[in-house]
This record gives C-alpha cells, sequence and structure tokens, in this order.
C-alpha cells in the first residue's frame, strides 16, 4: 500500500529522538539472484527506510529492483536519484535532491526541470531535499559523475552556511553526503555543528562502515543513517546491531 507521509514520519521521529536507519540500495551492484536473501535480511536489520538510486541507473533496473523488494519488504521505498532518467512510480517518494556542494547548473536545477513533469503526473511523495557532498579522501562517483568538487571537510563553517541556504530555499532535508565508497565518513565535528543550527532533520551518509560509526553519526546529530556500500559488501553487517 502507497504511504503518504513519509516526510512527517521523519519529523516526529526527530521531535521523539528517535533515530532512522536507511539501507540504500543501487540497482547497478545488485547480484539478481541474491534480492530474495537480501531482502530478508533487510526485514532482519534495524532499518526504517530503503533507499534505491545511483550515480547511474538504467529505467527497467530500477522498477524491477522495486518490484522485487515490494513482494516482502513492508518499509518505505524512497528513490535517491542520480538524474532525471531515474524515476519510478513504483517507489514511496523521491529525495527532490539539488546539489548545493557544486556549481554544474545541471545538478542544481537542470535534472530537476526535466523531472517536474513527470513527477507532477506520479503519485511519489516528493520530499525537497539539499544535497551536500562533502570530501571524503577520494574521488566519489557523486563528484565524477556531477563534475563537481566537494566541500573541504575541515571546514564546518562553509557547509553550515551552505545547509542553511538549503534550509532557507525551502528544502525538508539535509544530506550531508561523504559519498558511496567514502574513505572517510562526514567528521563528527562538523554533523553537530551543522545540526545544532537547523531545524529541519539531517541524513548523513558515506563512508560508514560499523556501529560504531552509525552511533557516532547519531550522536553528533544526525536523524537518519545511510549505510549502503557496507551493506553491499555483506549482508550480514546488520548482524552485530
Amino acid at each position: 500500500m502507497k504511504r503518504d507521509h513519509i516526510y512527517q514520519e521523519i519529523v516526529q521521529a526527530k521531535l521523539l529522538n528517535k533515530k532512522l536507519l536507511v539501507v540504500l540500495l543501487d540497482p547497478d551492484k545488485i547480484v539478481w539472484e541474491n534480492v530474495p536473501q537480501l531482502v530478508n535480511k533487510i526485514n532482519q536489520s534495524p532499518a526504517t527506510h530503503v533507499f534505491v538510486g545511483g550515480s547511474q541507473v538504467g529505467n527497467n533496473i530500477l522498477d524491477n529492483l522495486i518490484l522485487e523488494i515490494k513482494k516482502e519488504c513492508t518499509l518505505p521505498i524512497v528513490l535517491f536519484p542520480g538524474d532525471a532518467s531515474q524515476i519510478s512510480n513504483h517507489a514511496d517518494g523521491i529525495l527532490f535532491l539539488s546539489l548545493l556542494s557544486g556549481r554544474n547548473p545541471d545538478y542544481l536545477i537542470g535534472q530537476q526541470v526535466k523531472a517536474a513533469p513527470i513527477l507532477k503526473q506520479s503519485n511519489l511523495e516528493i520530499i525537497p531535499t539539499a544535497y551536500i557532498l562533502i570530501e571524503s579522501g577520494k574521488e566519489t562517483a557523486v563528484a565524477r559523475v556531477s563534475k563537481t568538487q566537494p566541500l573541504d571537510r575541515e571546514n564546518k563553517e562553509l557547509a553550515l552556511a551552505t545547509a542553511l541556504a538549503g534550509e532557507m530555499l525551502g528544502n525538508k532535508l539535509i544530506y550531508l553526503e561523504a559519498g558511496s565508497g567514502a574513505q572517510n565518513a562526514v567528521p563528527e565535528e562538523m554533523i553537530a555543528f551543522v545540526a545544532q543550527n537547523l531545524t529541519i532533520p539531517i541524513i548523513v551518509g558515506g563512508g560508514i562502515r560499523d556501529k560504531e560509526g552509525i552511533l557516532k553519526a547519531y550522536q553528533s546529530g544526525a536523524d537518519l543513517v545511510v549505510i549502503g556500500t557496507a551493506f553491499e559488501n555483506n549482508m550480514d553487517f546488520f548482524n552485530e546491531l
């Protein structure tokens, strides 16, 4: 059954100081014969949401993966699109991302203009999200595909100014991202500095490889933590949690 209030559930969780955990699945990295086992592992995990998407994804792959997940999983499925082609009406919602850390107009507004007419005709819950890429020790797929530079991981003031601009522009979420397969996660000091000065929920992802990393992000002020590569590489990742 289609969910209608994903964002309100996130806001309510923030008010109650209930931390949320997201599993991010990249369709291009999925081994299809492992999907039933993967979904079973998600169902046994503490995950509250599933994000689906990546830097480069084919339409049919996206639809098929979401449909397969929904056969056995009732968690809300939210699109995490790399561009306007990555939209599926089979999902429950979409992070309507704007890459505020970069200055490539295609990812600030260009892809959004392409996506808007499609989303207008969809049943997806649209969640405006300021996407902020943080330097992680190596070039990530996001930086390569978007042709943008991440923010300096030592410059928490710039990260905050960018996040504040995102909030003031009307975004409902701030996503601090180190990138898929990041060498280093978003610094705890940066997360805390941003969290202390915003009122909207904060998502943190990239470079988080273990329970300690998840807890540090939560303790620093993250409302949602995203686990992607760590789960892709080890479907037993959540057993220790």
